[in-house]
């Protein structure tokens, strides 16, 4: 029964969450603010939040250095995608666990940089700004509605 409402509660915040990302991505004109990448965030956010992957240093920076990974294999190395993809997720991967900012869904970032072709906007929005509003909505969420302790106090 405590998976049941486990599941059903993170299904519920993370439709919450993905639906503000949602809304002001395509119902303004603020930019883009969702990416792939968040939606798996989700998943350590509300099924897993004691998780230290899902710590909110680790959300940002995660998010954070594998972009700036894909953004500079993208701009500077001039190989084939068969090449620069894999170049770009490994680097993205090492570094995050070299700062101690592991978060096992910003690993694909540099897949989705590079693949987009991304301009340096999207450094601030979504990666930024998305990041912080999902970090915001899982303080609110898990401390003050399911009464859990987030961010860890470890």
């Amino acid at each position: 029964m405590v998976n049941l409402k486990q599941s059903i509660l993170a299904g519920l915040f993370s439709i919450i969450t993905i639906g503000i990302l949602t809304l002001l991505t395509y119902k303004t004109e603020f930019g883009i603010f969702l990416i792939a990448s968040f939606g798996s965030s989700m998943v350590l956010l509300y099924g897993y939040p004691e998780s230290p992957f899902a710590q909110p240093k680790n959300v940002f920076f995660g998010h954070l250095v594998t972009a700036i990974v894909g953004m500079i294999v993208l701009h500077f190395v001039p190989l084939p995608l068969f090449i620069t993809i894999p170049i770009a997720v490994g680097f993205g991967v090492g570094l995050m666990i070299l700062f101690n900012v592991t978060h096992p869904p910003a690993g694909g970032n540099p897949i989705i940089v590079i693949v987009g072709s991304v301009s340096l906007d999207y450094l601030f929005s979504p990666i930024i700004m998305g990041s912080i509003i999902i970090i915001i909505s899982a303080i609110i969420i898990n401390r003050f509605i399911l009464k859990k302790s987030y961010p860890s106090q470890k």
